[in-house]
């Protein structure tokens, strides 16, 4: 993996923390991992599923898989974008998650507009938690028909500076979900809804792989991945796949208390 030097350290959730020097280098780890489990996944399945995140953060990333230098690094043709959350808004309001990788990459890319399968934030919440439910249930028909729920190749993350991921937050219903693969719940502390995967779904992935910069985030990200488990308090910490890879991909920044 290119990119800069990568430490890594084994915790008591066994993440592999992957520590770079600024954005761009961080960007082009991330990148090269989603290519190799691309890759892998369709020469294995002839498909690969990955989840996206909001925030800042996965910017760099999204303008680089749009670049010249990956046009044929994947078969893009195989490729089907899902979303770990959305806002409560149209698709066109640049606060959707959606907008922000649509404009910096799957607008630009060679991504079959079929394989894009956004959460639906202009429905009113429950319909919009039925919608992508069904959504998934239907690509996923193997694992809905088993009882188990799908297992995404790879899913990334961020972590806020109040220690969410995805739009599970501190002291929020959904950060204890057992049965549901999708929840939309009102925020209290943002005073709206959101529709986010639930940890059923997240913690069944083949790959996790958290996006995390800047100094604001040094304190917190200490928290959840050396200081004692509440994810009550640090959603974040909810996160661990049962059967799978764990990444924390942090700029040095970021990782400057660990």
């Amino acid at each position: 993996m290119s990119g800069g030097e990568v430490v890594d350290v084994m915790t008591k959730m066994t993440p592999v923390i992957k520590r770079y020097p600024d954005t761009d280098a961080l960007a082009q780890a991330v990148v090269d991992l989603f290519v190799e489990i691309a890759n892998d996944a369709i020469e294995a399945r002839d498909v690969f599923t990955v989840a996206l995140s909001g925030g800042t953060t996965p910017r760099s990333v999204y303008e680089l898989l749009a670049s010249e230098q990956y046009a044929e690094a994947v078969d893009w043709s195989m490729v089907h974008v899902f979303w770990g959350d959305e806002r409560s808004v149209p698709p066109n309001n640049p606060n959707s998650n959606y907008w922000m990788a649509e404009n910096l990459w799957l607008g630009k890319g060679n991504i079959p507009e079929i394989n894009v399968h956004r959460m639906k934030g202009e429905l009113e919440a429950d319909l919009a938690e039925k919608d992508y439910t069904r959504v998934l249930r239907d690509f996923f028909a193997e694992s809905a028909a088993s009882g188990e729920p799908p297992r995404l190749d790879l899913v990334f993350l961020g972590m806020g500076d109040d220690g969410h991921t995805a739009s599970l937050f501190p002291g929020t219903e959904a950060i204890h979900e057992t049965e549901r693969w999708v929840t939309a719940h009102f925020v209290e502390k943002l005073d709206t809804w959101r529709i986010t995967l639930t940890p059923v779904v997240l913690n069944a992935a083949a790959n996790v792989a958290f996006l995390v910069e800047g100094e604001g985030k040094a304190e917190r990200l200490k928290e959840v991945l050396e200081g004692p488990q509440q994810p009550d308090v640090l959603p974040a910490q909810i996160i661990a796949p049962e059967d799978g890879n764990l990444y924390w991909f942090v700029d040095e920044e970021a990782a400057a208390d660990l």
